[in-house]
Formats: structure tokens, sequence, C-alpha cells
């Protein structure tokens, strides 16, 4: 790694504030050099650029695409770094913001540093921005800030958002094969349709009533898709556009949501994923010591379908009476019983955010063998039905002619 400057103060172990330069291969182990020496870091970030530099970063404009999931992460995981190093919050933010290359995420670093630097707590100043730090992240700064395990917590998040990000990816992996295999059937399908069969329509032309109903159908088909293609794509695209448009209302979100975690191949699967999500949440914000209420409340918004997001308001409610988290469990279809006891037990136990930690872990695992299990069912019936289309038009083309040489040769 190269050696770069990095400007510092610190007060030695004399009591006074003392600055310059000093070379290292990181911030860290800057921060490590000035440590050995016996001084409290007050402020270490790299050398180059000055106040001016941070100045027309702030003045630029820029088109970039804003931050994503591992800018967050990388982000997350920089700071928890820093601050168990000695370094102040300040200080990281400036290191971390001068090495981050999306420029959008630059700006929005500085005026977290400077809603920091003019007295605000890091959990209020990154409220400010909920796209990018969602409830549950302000929610367990903010329990830290008054635990005093800001670095410990900071650990934990991006721990978290790793594994959101790797369940993300699976879930996604998981649907990229059978949507190549539909995308080749589709594909297959209309080449034979277009440019295929019509090639045919002239040794059929005359015999119209002698052909089979399937080759009648097809050519019927064929002859519609190549003279209305404009009109097919406009009802395509117009139904694509209906179903998304209605799948964002109230009661089509429900509808999809109830959808996928009852469709037969595809439940499983989401079942695992909201109920990993769901308890995982759950139990990182209980270990964070975030209140009961709002640990709830944030389960809810971040579980991911209408439906669990129900049953956690439904828990939440019964809670702010006075009940016991599994008096409302208990009476919802979308957890397995066992589940319902083991929160029972460590509801009982004062043990609940290590349970759920627990089971969180296991459903993890039960969702990664549901992907497989998904993928290893979608994949032959998709090539199945793949096969059945082109073997559909084949004999469509094939049958007429045979019945033709047929009444040729005098059979």
């Amino acid at each position: 790694m190269p050696v770069q400057q990095y400007r510092f103060q610190v007060r030695n172990a004399r009591g006074e504030t003392v600055g310059g330069v000093l070379a290292a291969e990181s911030v860290a182990g800057a921060a490590q050099v000035l440590r050995g020496r016996g001084d409290h870091i007050l402020q270490l970030s790299p050398a180059a650029g000055g106040e001016s530099a941070w100045k027309r970063l702030n003045e630029s404009l820029s088109f970039s695409a804003g931050p994503s999931q591992k800018d967050i992460l990388d982000f997350t995981t920089q700071l928890a770094v820093m601050i168990r190093a000695g370094i102040s919050i300040r200080s990281a933010l400036e290191g971390i913001a001068e090495q981050v290359a999306n420029a959008k995420f630059k700006r929005i670093l500085i005026q977290i540093k400077g809603d920091v630097e003019s007295g605000k707590q890091f959990s209020e100043a990154i409220a400010r921005h909920p796209k990018l730090f969602g409830p549950l992240y302000v929610s367990m700064v903010r329990a830290s800030e008054m635990s005093g395990s800001f670095g410990r917590m900071l650990d934990r998040i991006a721990n978290y958002l790793a594994q959101e990000a790797e369940t993300r990816r699976m879930v996604v992996g998981a649907s990229i094969y059978p949507g190549i295999i539909a995308l080749m059937a589709i594909g297959t399908t209309v080449f034979l349709l277009t440019f295929v069969l019509p090639s045919f329509a002239g040794v059929f032309k005359g015999k119209e009533e002698a052909l089979p109903a399937p080759t009648t159908f097809l050519l019927g088909l064929s002859k519609f898709m190549i003279e209305y293609w404009w009109l097919i794509l406009l009802a395509v695209g117009g139904v694509a556009a209906g179903f998304l448009s209605f799948i964002r209302t109230e009661i089509g979100g429900l509808w999809w949501d109830g959808f996928k975690i009852s469709a037969p191949v595809l439940k499983r699967m989401f079942r695992a994923l909201y109920l990993s999500r769901s308890l995982q949440t759950m139990g990182e914000l209980l270990n964070a010591g975030v209140p009961m209420l709002d640990t709830l409340a944030i389960t809810g918004d971040v579980s991911g379908n209408r439906h669990y997001r129900r049953l956690w308001r439904s828990v939440h409610n019964s809670v702010k009476q006075g009940k016991q988290l599994q008096t409302q469990l208990a009476r919802s279809p979308l957890l397995p019983r066992s589940v319902v006891q083991m929160v029972s037990a460590g509801e009982e136990s004062g043990r609940l955010g290590e349970v759920l930690d627990e089971i969180s872990g296991y459903y993890a695992k039960a969702l990664r063998d549901a992907i497989k299990a998904v993928t290893g069912m979608i994949e032959p019936i998709m090539i199945v039905l793949m096969g059945s289309i082109v073997g559909f038009i084949a004999m469509a083309i094939i049958l007429p002619i045979f019945k033709m040489s047929n009444l040729a040769s005098g059979k």
C-alpha cells in the first residue's frame, strides 16, 4: 500500500494541542503511530487537498448516480474501523469523504460532517438522509450513542447490511436462470412463427381445408403477428404497465405479497426470506438496546411484505396494551408454531435478543436451501415448457407435409 501524508491535531501527554503532518500507509496506521506516542487524537485526515478542496467539492455540481447499498456498507465498515482506532467522528467522516468516488455521496458526507461539527449527534445527522440511512440504522446508532458502544454497534450494522446484501444477491441470482430460459423460449417461439412458419405458407396455399387444426391456428397466429406486431408490443407494454401500477396500490400490493407467500413453488423461499429478515432485524434492535415498541415498528417497516408488516403492527398494538409478544404471534398463520414457542421462551427468560439471533440464523440457512430447491424445480419446468412449445410448432409444420405426401402417393 502506498505511503500517504496525513494531517493531524493531537493533545499530548502534557495537555498541549499540537498539529503536523505524518506519513503512513493508512488512516488506521497513522492513528496507531500517534496513539503509540501517547497522544490523544483530535483530528486526523489526508493532507492532500486542504480546505480549498473541500470548498470546491461542496460547490461543485454532479450528475452521477446516488450512492448504492455497497457504498453505505463500505462507509459503515470504514467508520467502524476508524472509530475503534481512536479517531474522532469528525476526522473519520472527513477522511472517508476524501476517498469516496461517488460525488453525491461525498456531498452527503460533507453535510453530515457539518451537522456533527455544529453540535448535532451523528444519529441526528444521518436521520436527515432517510433514503440512505433507514430507521433501523438510525435507531441502532442512537442506542449506541446512549450506551457508549458506538464502534461495536457500527460493526453490528455493517454485518447486518452485509447479510442483507448477500440475501438480495441470492434471491436475484435464483431468478436469473429461469428468466434467461423464459426469454429464450419466447424468442424461439417468435422466430419460428415470424420467420420459419411463413416460408411454409406457400406450400399449404390452396389446401387450407385439408390442414389440421394446430397448423391452421399457427398460420393465423403467424399472419397476425407479422401484420400487427406493433399492436402486440403495445398490448404487452400496456399489460406490464397496468400490472406494475396495480401492485403499487394497497389492494394490488396485498394481493401480490399474498401470492408470493402462498404460491406452491415460491412460498417456501419467500416465507424464509421474510422470516429471516424480520427476526434478524428485531434481534439486532433489541440487542442494541432499542425499546420494544420502536423495535416492532421498525421490524414491520423493513419486513418487505405487507402481510408481515400488518402482523408486526398488530403485535406492536398488542404489546402497547401490555400484552406479551406470543399473544398476537400465536394467532397468525405467518409464523410457524415452533418460532412462536421459541420467542415465548426467550421473552420469559429475558434473552429474547439472543433467541431471535439464533432463529434468524436458522431461517437464513433455510432461505439458502429454499433458493436451491426453487431453482432446481423451476429449471426442469422451464425446459419442459420450452420443449413443448417448440415441439408443438414443429408438429404443426410436419403433420400436413406427411398428410399431403400420403395423399400424393395414393395411400
